[in-house]
């Protein structure tokens, strides 16, 4: 074997190394961009539950007093019914009075409702029906209302932070031909206004809580 055989020489050597250099740094940038990849894909991951986390822990709070507020909404409904049968005016001044501070006592009560974010869905008389926030007791026929807007309301309705936590129970005008028979009213026949959750009238009410 000639010396030639066993000896590069120096272009050769200088060739062979340029070439292992530059294959070395293509792994190296091969190895640089998969890991790049992987860390960018974990800061994603990372993100999503940090805002999984963060949102779950905003509707813990945001909701916690939601069955609280449920529970109150009788006391409510209450002091609205009291108001309703107040005596007429120059009756006792003791009798005034006390009409007084049930009336401060409900004003106080929905203050309370709104400022920790439960405020009460009272549709005025003529507004269209909405099945998301109403829930029609009875209807009726031959009145000034358009057919499928509401009448009366009988019972007022909550939401919680844009969560319904009690439809709003109203008197829908009938629409054409769909006068409720006698027998049906408070929603003992079927409810045309119902839509998907006719068989569940408070179907669109959150019962998570």
């Amino acid at each position: 074997m000639s010396e030639d055989d066993t000896h590069q020489g120096p272009d050769e050597a200088d060739a062979f190394i340029a070439e292992a250099t530059e294959g070395e740094l293509a792994a190296l940038k091969m190895e640089t961009a998969a890991l790049k990849e992987q860390i960018l894909r974990y800061a994603a991951e990372a993100e999503n539950t940090r805002r999984r986390a963060e949102r779950e822990a905003n509707d813990a709070r945001a909701y916690a007093i939601q069955k609280f507020a449920r529970d109150l909404l009788g006391v409510a409904d209450n002091l609205a019914r009291a108001l309703a049968h107040e005596p007429a005016a120059g009756e006792d001044p003791a009798v005034k009075n006390f009409v007084l501070g049930v009336e401060m006592t409900e004003k106080e009560l929905l203050g309370a409702f709104e400022r920790n974010g439960l405020k009460r869905i009272l549709p005025p008389k003529g507004e269209k029906f909405d099945p998301h926030q109403h829930q029609a007791m009875t209807e009726v026929a031959g009145t000034e209302v358009a057919p499928g807007r509401i009448v009366e309301v009988m019972q007022p309705g909550y939401e919680l932070l844009g969560r319904l936590v009690r439809p709003a129970m109203v008197v829908v005008a009938a629409k054409e031909g769909a006068a409720q028979a006698p027998g049906q009213a408070n929603g003992a026949g079927p409810n045309p206004y119902g839509g998907a959750d006719e068989a569940d009238p408070g179907g669109a009410v959150d019962r998570r809580a």
